[in-house]
């Protein structure tokens, strides 16, 4: 067992003292962000340039963790990088962390999964809880007196022997902060609640879709089906009217969990603290119990359903000419997945290829129209794995996007987009309501991603800070289906995501950058989040002509900043998930060669993502023993000082599998 660093007492004396949240690198250095910037770039090993926040060295920690609130004292500015010590731990960003249960002369300890946590975490006998050395546990620091010893903690759950599937999804989940398992009062509560079923009262005073066209569009492992669509072809209507030409009816059919989950429940309590449901490789873990997730509240087909609805009265060109919001039932008649969709789209004599056609069709208009309004392509792509069994990943392909996934993307948009317009009511100034908002990227960010594409060789203008939109789309327009240029085209994207600013909800509307909406939050997926949920009680309670008391706005924001956080840990153990199956698929190929490209420069190495499966490792600086390189950390490449064979961001290397450490999740290549 081991400290890793001894833990220096000696603080230096300043009345300069900040706040902020503290990143911590996996060197065990910290820095701060500070000042109303929340979207600063922060420093690590791999950003595009050097921020600016204060740099606190280990010694100085004071037994911060990484995501911690902080009060620190600034150093005395030299010639270097501004410096500082934590003096405060203002607020934990978590106790809880996974790991391998160790044990070394009669002490037990735990070796972390997590490599921002610099120190193992002691173990008492009494605080085991059953556990064993070297099975994979989940334990809660409960003192951290002495910053020169390590914490103690208490096993809090056993998960099983590391490498086993099951134990490490488990362990993913917990470390950013998710159960699995439900209390059982939750799921109890679910369970009386699908025995009463639908009833006849529950239809009354709903507007009655059940004989109108309906089908939902899900992924064909989808059991928890939060939408459906409904169509039907209008007769054309005068110029007195709306306009002559044909005219659709479009209802977007959202699961009406409201209904369900009532204010202050057993169900939204768990609900409200979740946050939102978890999609790892191989499970999902739900917000709401299964009985309701995967059954009374989805939109199963064959199958009568309470809806909040939205329904728009759509012209060919793709304009609204009429919409209506309130509460549906409705009765799905057809289930298809995005690969059905996708086929009866392309061909003629497939079921409901007219109506999927002429959605299509209008959905490519809604397209056009966003980004004629500066919306940015945000897709990035993605990979599922092939597993057997055991969870072990047999194969890892790519996910593909057609028109079928477009055309629900686009329709969910509209709705919410038209929704936000609804509860934002532009005449009621005071109204509360819940945004989703995506703030204008930072100049510094703008400016680091400027100097990165110019490094791959593409000119960009900045305009009061900001790369204008349209030359972003047209850049990475100009990539798209080129073979070799295609990778480059998906590094460049995830630059463009990297440097915006996060999407969060709030309930201060500031309108969404990347989408170009000026009112957009979510409406479609009550199911799997809980913002949507509070957004349809705020839409029943403002079609039913009731005002939010203003004394709620603290509690909203609360509820929103809550649902963000859980939103980042969510994606966070997705990506984690993604890792360790990629980690582990790799682990079985050891000596065999790859196509990659660079996706990330260092003075210590190159990251190199495999093209195939997106399995991103590390060259190492030392291993490169063709020559002595340089990092130049101005141009982000490394160069050889006799060869003068330089590295850089977007380009292709043939690389060879070196070496696995399935415990870091860390793949390691070597060129050839």
């Amino acid at each position: 067992m081991n400290n890793k660093r001894k833990i220096s007492n000696g603080m230096k004396k300043s009345t300069n003292k900040l706040q902020g949240i503290i990143s911590i690198s996996s060197k065990g250095t910290g820095y701060v962000a500070i000042g109303e910037d929340k979207n600063k770039a922060r420093p690590t090993e791999r950003s595009f340039g050097r921020g600016q926040d204060p740099e606190i060295d280990f010694g100085h920690l004071n037994t911060a963790l990484h995501g911690d609130m902080v009060e620190i004292i600034l150093h005395s500015k030299g010639k270097g990088r501004q410096t500082a010590e934590v003096s405060k731990i203002i607020s934990r960003a978590k106790i809880g962390f996974a790991g391998v249960l160790e044990k070394e002369n009669d002490i037990f300890f735990l070796k972390p999964d997590d490599t921002k946590m610099y120190t193992d975490i002691l173990i008492a006998k009494e605080n085991l809880n059953g556990a064993k050395a070297d099975q994979k546990v989940f334990v809660e620091i409960v003192s951290w007196k002495n910053v020169s010893k390590a914490p103690e903690g208490k096993v809090i759950k056993i998960f099983g022997m590391p490498g086993d599937n099951d134990a490490e999804m488990h362990a993913i989940a917990m470390e950013k902060g998710f159960d699995e398992e439900l209390p059982k009062r939750v799921e109890d509560e679910a369970k009386e609640i699908k025995q009463g079923g639908i009833q006849k009262s529950d239809c009354m005073g709903r507007r009655d879709f059940r004989k109108v066209l309906t089908f939902t569009i899900d992924p064909d492992d989808a059991k928890d089906f939060d939408d459906a669509v409904s169509f039907r072809i209008l007769p054309s209507l005068s110029k007195e009217g709306v306009g002559g030409g044909e005219l659709y009816e479009i209802g977007i059919h959202i699961a009406d969990v409201s209904h369900y989950v009532k204010v202050g429940s057993l169900l939204d309590i768990e609900a409200r603290e979740r946050g939102t449901s978890v999609y790892l490789v191989d499970r999902t873990i739900p917000m709401l119990p299964e009985t309701l997730s995967n059954d009374l509240c989805s939109l199963l087909p064959h199958k009568d359903r309470l809806t909040m609805s939205a329904v728009f009265m759509i012209d060919k060109n793709a304009k609204v000419k009429n919409e209506w919001f309130g509460p549906t039932v409705i009765h799905s008649q057809k289930r298809f997945t995005y690969e059905e969709a996708e086929k009866s789209i392309q061909k003629f004599t497939a079921p409901f290829h007219k109506e999927l056609s002429i959605l299509n069709n209008l959905a490519k208009k809604l397209t056009k129209e966003r980004f004629d309004n500066g919306a940015i392509s945000l897709d990035q792509e993605e990979v599922k794995f092939v597993l057997d069994s055991k969870g072990t990943p047999l194969k890892v392909i790519k996910k593909e996007r057609g028109d079928s996934n477009r055309l629900i993307e686009e329709f969910m948009l509209l709705a919410n987009k038209k929704v936000a317009e609804l509860i934002s009511n532009k005449k009621d100034k005071g109204r509360v309501s819940i945004y989703r908002v995506h703030d204008l990227p930072s100049k510094e960010k703008m400016t680091d991603l400027a100097f990165f594409l110019h490094s791959l060789g593409h000119r960009v203008t900045l305009r009061d800070g900001v790369i204008p939109n349209y030359e972003i789309n047209k850049l990475l327009e100009s990539l798209t289906g080129k073979n070799a240029k295609e990778t480059i085209r998906d590094t460049i994207h995830r630059a463009v995501i990297r440097s915006m600013a996060k999407a969060i909800y709030s309930t201060r509307n500031i309108g969404h950058y990347g989408l170009a909406f000026e009112y957009y939050t979510h409406f479609t997926s009550p199911i799997r989040r809980y913002p949507d949920i509070m957004v349809h009680r705020l839409l029943n309670n403002y079609l039913a002509k009731k005002k939010i008391d203003r004394d709620k706005l603290h509690e909203y924001e609360e509820i929103a900043r809550i649902s963000s956080e859980q939103e980042k840990r969510a994606a966070d153990a997705e990506r984690a998930s993604i890792k360790y199956k990629q980690v582990q698929y790799m682990s079985k190929r050891k000596g065999e060669k790859f196509q990659g490209i660079i996706s990330g420069v260092t003075e210590w190495g190159i990251y190199v993502e495999e093209i195939e499966t997106k399995s991103e490792g590390l060259v190492k600086v030392r291993d490169m023993s063709d020559d002595f390189y340089i990092f130049n950390e101005k141009k982000l490449e490394l160069v050889g000082q006799k060869k003068k064979n330089k590295y850089r961001l977007g380009d292709r290397v043939k690389i060879k599998v070196s070496g696995v450490d399935l415990e870091r999740k860390t793949i390691d290549y070597s060129l050839i």
